[in-house]
């Protein structure tokens, strides 16, 4: 085969990787999911006119520039796709090879927040802060390494022909492999993040074919784990209060409560088509705290409205039909456990982050996918979108 042709995806073979590949008519570009893709990238052009409308009157966070956090929001939106473009160009296939490295250097940076190059931002001590207003949230990036380290020693003899599920030996190296991370960032403590990552476990659990005795287990294991983190005083008291928020609406509505009642208001008070972007009241008024990264959705549901804001799900269900689509789909079991993690995980933020503006969910800090304001959130959703795309680009034609 020559020509154009010869850089055709066959669904195997990372050595095709590379520019031609990427961009060769019969390759990507027929075959990629332009659903997903153009969804996701509505809903980060949603997402930036939502910051913009959150911060523009915030003097005491955008520097006295009302564009501050929009440049900002575009520049993370732009390097996020880029990573997408990359890790399309590479691979999973590829990227399967340097998972133990992946692997070990997300733990190295979640270990340095516990260092003194750590910093707390909104009572949560899991950030690294850099020169120039750069800050990274380690955690972000280590759900994506789970799901890759879990999916590579999950499907290692399944996609060998040597088993035909996972034995117990192989999910238990597993589980060893995702418990060393979640420790470390429940010690930061960031619950939030732990809370997804246990979410992921039990997806791609799920979607491994391993016993369904481990699933219950680990169920059980962790509501036993829940109480005992709770009586042995690991969670810092912000955490706590945000759980008593949760379990009384009208507890201390001045203090710990301020935020859920604040953002109840804001999105009781949009209606059906919304006060119109930009003039929102409680927005406008400043009544909604960090509404730009774990509040954004009330910015949508009072400026917007239901309607807006039901298109916002809409665009992430999107998301997460054609990931479900596409691990169904993939033929080998390494790509069924990396989309399926990734589905675990983007579906449970998304239902957190909105659950807990409308009150169904306790306040953890998760941010939305694609939506809220954040490098490191921003960068790994788009990560992740590149590596559903690579699993339908690199699937085979027959398939």
């Amino acid at each position: 085969m020559t020509g154009a042709n010869s850089f055709q995806v066959s669904g195997y073979g990372p050595e095709r990787a590379g520019w031609a590949r990427l961009f060769a008519r019969d390759s990507v570009t027929r075959r990629m999911d332009w659903p997903m893709l153009l969804s996701a990238i509505a809903l980060s052009i949603v997402g930036s006119l939502l910051v913009f409308s959150a911060t523009r009157n915030r003097t005491e966070i955008n520097q006295g520039d009302p564009y501050y956090f929009l440049i900002r929001h575009v520049m993370n939106t732009g390097i996020g796709i880029a990573l997408m473009i990359g890790t399309i160009w590479l691979g999973h296939r590829a990227l399967r090879t340097v998972v133990p490295i992946l692997y070990g250097v997300s733990v190295l940076l979640i270990l340095l927040v516990l260092t003194p190059l750590g910093s707390t931002v909104n009572g949560a001590h899991s950030w690294i802060v850099f020169g120039g207003g750069f800050s990274l949230q380690p955690s972000e990036f280590v759900k994506i390494t789970i799901i890759l380290g879990m999916a590579m020693l999950l499907a290692a003899r399944v996609d060998a022909g040597d088993k035909q599920y996972p034995d117990h030996r192989t999910v238990l190296q597993a589980l060893g492999l995702a418990a060393v991370p979640m420790l470390i960032v429940m010690l930061m403590p960031d619950l939030g993040s732990v809370m997804v990552m246990v979410v992921i476990v039990l997806g791609v659990l799920l979607a491994s074919g391993a016993s369904n005795r481990w699933v219950l287990g680990l169920i059980g294991a962790g509501a036993i784990g829940a109480v005992t983190v709770w009586q042995l005083g690991v969670l810092d008291e912000y955490q706590i209060n945000r759980f008593a928020a949760f379990a009384n609406p009208e507890l201390d509505p001045a203090g710990v409560g301020y935020n859920t009642n604040q953002a109840r208001i804001a999105i009781g008070s949009g209606g059906l088509t919304g006060a119109g972007l930009f003039h929102g009241s409680q927005t406008t008024g400043q009544f909604v705290p960090e509404q730009q990264t774990d509040f954004v959705f009330t910015v949508a549901g009072e400026e917007l409205g239901f309607l807006g804001a039901g298109f916002i799900i809409l665009l992430l269900g999107v998301v997460l039909w054609r990931a479900c689509r596409i691990a169904r789909e993939t033929t080998d079991l390494y790509g069924t456990i990396v989309a399926a993690g990734i589905v675990a995980w983007l579906a449970f933020q998304t239902f957190e982050n909105i659950g807990m503006t409308l009150g169904i969910m306790p306040v953890t800090g998760l941010p939305l996918p694609f939506v809220s304001y954040g490098g490191s959130s921003m960068f790994a959703v788009w990560v992740a979108v590149g590596l559903l795309q690579s699993i339908t680009v690199q699937r085979p034609m027959s398939a």
